[in-house]
């Protein structure tokens, strides 16, 4: 059984200091940048829909709209930092220096995915004060909040750490973005519920984990979930783990990591 050491925590803290100050050194982009987007997506909305979609589940359009957003902040963000850390270590060939620690897979993985998690939240806590500007913001369950937003950063920040591995190149990563995190995010009910949708699509939609973490993390906010929260709260537990399964496996395996 591997035990842990003073040293092992050491390097765990060292690797998951390093992937918080990637993007930490250039907030403009990786925590800024997220407000103005999110908040363009906010404009639209309100001048496309906001007289004709008045109210949802008897809430303001743009209150029920706010945390889809939020949360559509987190999940890209956490994405994007486990996802760039690995493929740009592995195009420039210095993935070794992660690797040659004497850290476990185990290990490996929860410092770069804490390193994700902790970027999304940040951008998810930033770009809900810009938010609350506009749309004031009503905490209903606060631990539904805090779950979901840091489960759905463990998600995919995971999910950017299996993409990162399995990519060899910048265009296989971004055809994970473009074909698997955009499509899911943005139908997994950010911008409606899914009450509107034919019964067909209710069903692929609960097929969808994205859902589920939209769902869960509005609940804390206006009070009223498409499914039973229990529920979300157990698909984002049983989802995260198979994907740290994943992603332990390929650090254990070296798995298009070592020549």
């Amino acid at each position: 059984m591997h035990r842990i050491h003073f040293s092992d925590l050491l390097g765990l803290w060292t690797l998951y200091w390093r992937e918080v100050r990637r993007f930490a050194k250039v907030y403009n982009q990786t925590v800024l940048a997220p407000i103005v987007t999110t908040l363009l997506f906010l404009a639209v909305f309100a001048l496309a829909l906001g007289r004709a979609v008045e109210h949802v589940f008897g809430v303001p359009f743009m209150e029920f709209l706010a945390p889809g957003l939020i949360m559509m902040a987190i999940a890209q963000n956490a994405f994007a930092n486990t996802s760039s850390s690995i493929i740009i270590a592995k195009v420039q060939g210095n993935i070794v220096d992660t690797l040659m620690p004497p850290l476990t897979a185990h290990e490996l993985t929860l410092g770069v995915a804490m390193g994700g998690v902790t970027r999304g939240v940040v951008v998810g806590l930033v770009v809900a004060v810009a938010i609350e500007i506009f749309v004031p913001l009503h905490i209903r369950h606060p631990g539904a909040i805090a779950y979901h937003a840091v489960m759905a950063a463990l998600m995919l920040s995971l999910l950017g750490i299996a993409g990162g591995v399995w990519a060899d190149k910048f265009d296989q990563m971004a055809a994970v973005t473009n074909f698997i995190v955009t499509p899911l995010s943005f139908l997994s009910g950010t911008f409606y519920s899914i009450d509107r949708l034919p019964p067909t699509f209710q069903h692929i939609a609960h097929a969808n984990p994205f859902f589920y973490m939209i769902d869960g993390f509005r609940y804390g906010f206006i009070g009223h979930a498409d499914v039973d929260p229990i529920i979300g709260v157990v698909v984002m537990a049983v989802v995260n783990a198979a994907l740290w399964l994943l992603c332990w496996r390929m650090f254990a395996r070296g798995y298009k990591l070592k020549a």
